[in-house]
């Protein structure tokens, strides 16, 4: 089988997906794969380089990769992907949108606002939050452009530091907390990760500095790990994903809280998916076999 992966775009996470690509391609096995490295910079030098493969590996994130663009790219060409669907994608990578179905379905997730470049000069206060407030790009990851503001006499500064990443910013209650992921694979749940970061909170330093947050298989209450488990199923099922997918989530007095879904989980050495996987004797190479069986399904 010939396998492209797809990394690079032009999001502002670009050098995050270079990383989980190059990992991607150092693990998959060459007794069982062609693997074919397919760095692109512009939409328009995907479709010449993908012609001849017989499945692709997505290691994108950001826009164009984890917002259902390629994927519906791929599917007008018949071509098997990695990862969730069109729809499912799009959901997942709006946070408003994904939050707003997470109240629809009795999901809890942190108090939010949603502004863009029309609305915020007239923005002013939170009525219903208390700070710190967490400001963060509607359709981001990695934590890039995330910022956690103590104070109201510098969040207009910082909502027009997040608008330089996204045409709308996300302001949502900073839950003080215990910050786990939940990472699923084909339906079934990996063992529970607790992230104790060396900051404030997880933000990107944390998250891909060797040294900036102890991730570790949780120790939880049983009930409280079945509402945890119970909830990612819910929400698995809820956004129709599948193959793979990492719920992140926040506990605070026994409630549980989701912050978002990533349909195109990090995939570095640092990254959590490998790590839950490995709890459970499941080596990267295996994982990805898993991930590419369970998308051709």
């Amino acid at each position: 089988m010939r396998v492209g992966v797809i990394m690079g775009g032009n999001s502002h996470e670009r050098d995050i997906s270079l990383l989980t690509g190059e990992e991607i391609i150092r693990n998959l096995d060459s007794n069982k794969y062609e693997v074919i490295p397919i760095p692109i910079d512009e939409k328009n030098m995907l479709i010449d380089k993908i012609k001849n493969i017989d499945f692709a590996f997505i290691a994108l994130h950001g826009k164009f990769g984890e917002d259902g663009t390629i994927q519906a790219i791929l599917e007008s060409l018949n071509i098997p992907y990695s990862g969730s669907g069109v729809l499912s994608s799009a959901l997942c990578m709006d946070k408003d949108m994904s939050k707003r179905i997470f109240l629809a379905e009795d999901i809890k997730t942190p108090k939010w606002d949603n502004i863009n470049t029309e609305n915020y000069l007239k923005y002013r206060k939170i009525d219903d939050m208390n700070y710190p407030l967490i400001v963060k790009p509607n359709s981001g990851g990695s934590s890039i452009g995330t910022f956690l503001v103590n104070n109201p006499t510098r969040l207009e500064e910082i909502i027009n530091k997040a608008l330089s990443y996204d045409c709308n910013v996300i302001i949502e209650e900073y839950i003080d907390g215990e910050e786990i992921t939940c990472c699923i694979l084909n339906g079934e749940i990996l063992p529970i990760i607790s992230i104790k970061s060396n900051s404030t909170f997880f933000d990107y330093n944390s998250k891909y500095s060797k040294n900036g947050a102890k991730e570790e298989v949780a120790i939880l209450d049983d009930k409280i790990r079945e509402k945890i488990e119970g909830i990612a199923l819910k929400c698995w099922k809820v956004f129709k994903l599948k193959s793979y997918g990492r719920i992140d989530m926040i506990i605070k007095n026994g409630e549980i809280y989701v912050l978002e879904i990533n349909t195109l989980p990090g995939m570095t050495e640092t990254s959590l998916f490998p790590k839950s996987a490995a709890a459970i004797g499941i080596n990267f190479s295996l994982l990805l076999d898993k991930i590419i069986e369970s998308s051709l399904v």
